[in-house]
């Protein structure tokens, strides 16, 4: 309880500027750092210190690795190993060698200029995953791209994560041979042990929690699996970071992505808003004076080598000019993994304490930079690439899942799987979502999309983009449930056409009324079509059964509605 009137300052302050950056439509990422710059302990006022901040925020990297890892499953990353594979390498190697050059003309040694090649070619996931969520581009093509790329630098950090410490002994070049081999040993091993274990125990467990029918249980299993990969992968010498990354990417595979990635989001969201609080205590204003020209520089260096290094890169890959422009510059601003490596440098001596906080500056000025970079990103890569139209020409690569399903089918029961079948036979395609593990696997086997996920549920309407689609149909058979469904997606997007199955006429003037564009009540339905038989028996003309039938349903069911009233 000693550090509660902390916390709750900590709380009171992170409020305030959150909501005054949303209101100005500045990154939020940023006013989490003014908040940390502000309770550090390098400026005037109140100092907030709870020693277990660091860890907790640490976490806020693991999840977001982890949400990560859910939307670059393994054939997805198959998919793009000749584009991201081959220019993340590229951009990493290419940035540590072209900067750390730089920096051994400037007269630093060869090991502290190798650590500020490697420190600069660092990009942040966190920004770069937030910012583009909060402009609705983490599904466009230079968004993939860029937050492929980035992941792999991530990844690409561990070997770093090795070599630097052993930089600041003096030992040959066997022994820093066999460190990486080792390091790259460790990697595999964590590897095949997460792939291993998400193919033949993820699913069964999921499918196992999801028939409970709890969303509490489910939440707890999704912490679960995320903070055990990540502590596998700490056991073994490497980031906790990437065995979330690598639990997210056997999940990606699965029918619960989408409401893993609801549950995980609160915990992701909170926990990276303290990460970057964290980031933000450690810059000291104090400290700018004497070395500001210095640090400004670096950040130049940041922001200008990766943006032409990436952008170069993809036009020489073919790709097009606009999208290699934006993916240049979401890729430009400073790293989280950067300013890990400049604290390893700073422990092992291979770096002093003035290099490390010029390099701590300007990957932190970088990051305010980059952020605005990436806020501005079109109009930014429009002029540099000479186009002056709004679209973008081309289409560089088709991503697996980057197609829009035409269709959002709410419910995988008799109507849902009827209708699943008539879509699936006209070539239109689309997604269902269920609550029903049991009615999932069906679907799947069945060899339908069929995903879990509550149709009703707002957030899940946000993360598939359901207003993308063509078309919504609710065949949920739960009266208030639908209900919720129609309302969400009316307020969500009111341009999207909703048909409903009702049970009844008074279900179905309640999902009109919530703003169905249609309501069919199934009993009314169902005596329509008894009635257009015993019509065809009678003899009665097919043209005069079809107009009757269509009349009544235009008419909302009221001749039908009205003779129920009277009698």
């Amino acid at each position: 309880m000693e550090n509660l009137a902390q916390i709750i300052l900590l709380l009171a302050v992170a409020v305030s500027v959150v909501v005054i950056f949303q209101r100005l439509r500045v990154p939020t990422s940023l006013g989490y750092l003014l908040v940390g710059v502000i309770l550090g302990p390098y400026t005037a006022g109140p100092t907030v210190y709870v020693p277990e901040f660091a860890a907790l925020a640490e976490f806020g990297v693991v999840f977001l690795l982890f949400t990560i890892g859910l939307n670059f499953s393994l054939p997805q990353l198959h998919a793009l190993r000749h584009q991201v594979l081959g220019l993340g390498t590229g951009q990493v190697a290419l940035t540590t060698l072209a900067v750390g050059v730089i920096a051994w003309l400037a007269g630093l040694s060869a090991a502290a200029a190798f650590v500020i090649g490697a420190v600069f070619a660092q990009s942040s996931t966190t920004i770069i995953g937030s910012q583009l969520t909060e402009q609705g581009e983490e599904n466009s093509h230079h968004g993939r791209f860029g937050l492929a790329m980035s992941v792999f630098q991530d990844v690409t950090a561990v070997p770093f994560l090795v070599v630097i410490p052993v930089l600041g002994v003096a030992i040959g070049a066997g022994a820093l041979a066999g460190a990486l081999g080792w390091a790259l040993v460790k990697a595999v091993f964590a590897f095949a042990l997460v792939f291993f274990a998400g193919r033949w125990l993820l699913r069964p467990l999921f499918h196992f929690i999801a028939e409970r029918q709890s969303a509490e249980i489910f939440t707890l299993a999704v912490l679960l699996v995320a903070l055990l990969a990540a502590w596998t992968t700490s056991n073994l010498g490497l980031s906790l970071a990437f065995g979330a990354f690598l639990a997210g990417m056997m999940l990606g595979e699965t029918e619960f992505r989408h409401q893993v990635e609801l549950s995980i989001r609160p915990f992701r969201d909170v926990l990276l808003g303290l990460f970057f609080i964290g980031i933000g205590m450690r810059f000291d204003p104090g400290a700018l004076p004497p070395i500001w020209h210095w640090a400004l520089l670096g950040a130049l260096l940041i922001l200008v080598s990766k943006t032409l290094i990436v952008a170069l890169l993809m036009r020489k890959s073919g790709i097009d000019a606009l999208v290699a422009w934006r993916t240049g510059l979401l890729l430009a601003v400073g790293g989280e993994f950067g300013l890990a490596l400049i604290a390893i440098a700073l422990d092992s001596r291979v770096i002093g304490v003035e290099l490390g906080q010029i390099a701590m500056t300007s990957v932190l000025l970088s990051m305010i930079a980059g952020a605005i970079l990436i806020r501005f990103n079109h109009a930014i890569a429009r002029w540099l690439a000479g186009e002056r139209r709004r679209e973008e020409r081309g289409v560089p690569v088709e991503l697996p899942g980057a197609a829009e399903a035409q269709v959002v089918i709410g419910g995988y029961g008799r109507v849902g799987h009827t209708i699943a079948v008539l879509l699936r036979t006209s070539g239109v395609p689309f997604v269902v979502f269920d609550t029903d593990a049991k009615r999932v696997a069906q679907g799947r086997s069945d060899g339908h999309p069929v995903l879990y996920g509550d149709i009703s549920d707002p957030e899940l309407l946000t993360t598939i983009r359901v207003e993308r689609a063509s078309l919504v149909v609710i065949t949920i058979d739960h009266a208030a449930k639908a209900l919720r469904a129609v309302s969400h997606l009316r307020k969500a997007c009111p341009q999207v056409p909703v048909i409903a199955r009702a049970r009844d006429l008074e279900a179905s003037a309640q999902l009109i009324e919530a703003g169905a564009t249609h309501a069919y009540p199934e009993a009314i339905e169902a005596s329509l079509r008894l009635g257009a038989t015993a019509l065809q028996i009678l003899h009665v003309p097919t043209e005069d059964i079809d107009q009757l039938v269509q009349g009544v349903r235009a008419w909302d069911y009221t001749p039908v509605l009205e003779e129920k009233q009277k009698s």
